[in-house]
């Protein structure tokens, strides 16, 4: 799979080297970024693709790859290319225009060697969030490392305003943890519809960003 998309999208021509010089030819380049993305991203690790794979590269090879090609902003640049190819292969009248994302947030055990390393107080156990932004039709647009301390409101904002893709997002729904006053607020102003499903809702009181009076009625008949 992760081939294919290489294939008809060519995300890998996005990955450039940290060095000054780099001899690399694409073709030897392309090789080697696969089965190093790859290992990344199933967690397998290089020895283990090196052991098991026929691809006929070596480990020193492979991890030369992985220090100079495989940075976080190539990561990003390559991600947006990829999404936005998914977005220009669908029909809009089968799969409609997504206007709308949603956003949450996941722990992930790490060593506490780690300087974002923290104590989860609700999850329990150190570890890192990783927070996504993920549109209507199941398309990651985002994804961001947080401490376990810090605010899913700011997070929630940043990927809003950074995600770098074709996506022409709205509204964005989040779970408690990422509504707040502050957060209507700053989506408000920025234009963005903050839909959060929240927890307590029953006992805490709702207002209205102006005068106008409400769309529909005040009452539910029974």
């Amino acid at each position: 799979m992760l081939k294919n998309a290489d294939f008809l999208t060519g995300f890998t021509e996005e990955f450039s080297s940290v060095a000054a010089y780099e001899r690399i030819e694409r073709d030897v380049l392309q090789r080697r970024l696969l089965p190093a993305l790859f290992a990344l991203g199933t967690n397998m690790g290089i020895r283990a693709i090196v052991a098991t794979g026929e691809h006929g590269e070596s480990e020193a090879a492979l991890r030369h790859v992985r220090r100079h090609f495989i940075t976080v902003d190539n990561l990003r640049v390559a991600v947006t290319r990829l999404v936005n190819a998914t977005f220009a292969a669908r029909d809009t009248a089968w799969w409609g225009r997504g206007t709308a994302c949603a956003s949450d947030s996941k722990k992930f055990g790490s060593w506490s060697s780690n300087f974002m390393t923290e104590y989860h107080a609700r999850y329990g156990g150190n570890g890192v969030m990783i927070y996504w932004h993920v549109e209507r039709k199941s398309v990651c647009i985002y994804s961001q490392l947080k401490s376990c301390s810090s605010s899913e409101v700011v997070a929630m904002i940043e990927g809003l305003l950074r995600h770098c893709t074709d996506a022409e997002i709205e509204s964005n729904h989040v779970d408690t943890h990422g509504a707040s006053v502050v957060g209507f607020a700053f989506t408000e102003l920025l234009n963005f519809r903050l839909l959060p499903r929240l927890k307590n809702i029953g006992s805490i009181r709702l207002y209205r960003p102006d005068d106008a009076p409400p769309d529909g009625p005040r009452s539910v008949p029974r």
